[in-house]
C-alpha cells in the first residue's frame, strides 16, 4: 500500500530531475549556438505543444527555415569585421608592385617562376605550402611537416584550383585568397573563421604521371 505511493513519488521526482537536466542541456546547446536572448516562455510553449500533442503554431519545416535564416543573419553580423578586414586588405594589397588581381578576386605574386607544364583541373599535383591568416598566424604547413602534399587540382578550395592551373611546375607563388574562394561562410577548424581571407605560399613541385 505504502510502497506503491512511495514508488510513484520517487518516479515523479526522478522525472522532474530528468526534465530539468534536459532543460539545462538544451539551454547550454542553444547558448553555444548564439541563442542567448530567447523568449523562454515561447520556447516552453513550443516544447509543451509538441510533447503534449497539441497543434503547433507553425510546421517543423517553417520552424527550421526561420531558425536557419536567423542563424545565417547572425553569422554575417558577427563576422562583419572579418569580412571588412579581408576586403580592406585585398584592396590595399592590389596596389602593391608585382601583385596580380584576377577577375575572380584572387591575387598572387610570383616568388619563383617555373618552366614546366601547367596542370589541368583533372590532374593530381604535389606541392609544398604554408598557410597563414592576415595577422601572420600560421594554420597549416607541409614545409613544417617535412612532407609534400599530393591532391587533385579540383579537390581543393577554389582559389587553389584557379591558381594551380596557371602555375608552371617549379613555380612558387604567394596567393591572397578572398573568403569566397577559400572556406567561405563556414570557415575551417578552430583557426580559420567564417569569411576569412587567407594567404598561402605554394610551390608546385610536380604533376603526377607527367
Amino acid at each position: 500500500m505504502f510502497t506503491t505511493s512511495i514508488t510513484a513519488q520517487n518516479s515523479k521526482s526522478s522525472m522532474d530531475s530528468i526534465s530539468y537536466g534536459l532543460g539545462v542541456l538544451v539551454a547550454q546547446n542553444l547558448k553555444a549556438q548564439g541563442f542567448d536572448k530567447l523568449d523562454v516562455a515561447s520556447l516552453s510553449a513550443g516544447l509543451n505543444d509538441v510533447i503534449t500533442g497539441k497543434p503547433t503554431k507553425m510546421t517543423a519545416e517553417q520552424a527550421g527555415a526561420m531558425v536557419n535564416s536567423y542563424m545565417e543573419e547572425s553569422k554575417k553580423k558577427s563576422s562583419g569585421p572579418i569580412m571588412e578586414e579581408g576586403k580592406k586588405f585585398l584592396a590595399e594589397n592590389a596596389k602593391k608592385p608585382g601583385v596580380v588581381t584576377l577577375p575572380s578576386g584572387l591575387q598572387y605574386t610570383i616568388i619563383k617562376a617555373g618552366t614546366g607544364p601547367k596542370p589541368t583541373a583533372t590532374d593530381k599535383v604535389t606541392t609544398h605550402y604554408v598557410g597563414t591568416l592576415l595577422n601572420g598566424e600560421e594554420f597549416d604547413s607541409s614545409v613544417k611537416r617535412g612532407q609534400p602534399a599530393t591532391f587533385p587540382v579540383n579537390g581543393v578550395i577554389k582559389g587553389w584550383t584557379e591558381a594551380l592551373q596557371l602555375m608552371p611546375v617549379g613555380s612558387k607563388w604567394k596567393l591572397f585568397i578572398p573568403y569566397d574562394l577559400a572556406y567561405g561562410e563556414r570557415g575551417a577548424g578552430a583557426q580559420i573563421k567564417p569569411f576569412a581571407t587567407l594567404i598561402f605560399e605554394v610551390e608546385l613541385l610536380s604533376i603526377e604521371n607527367k
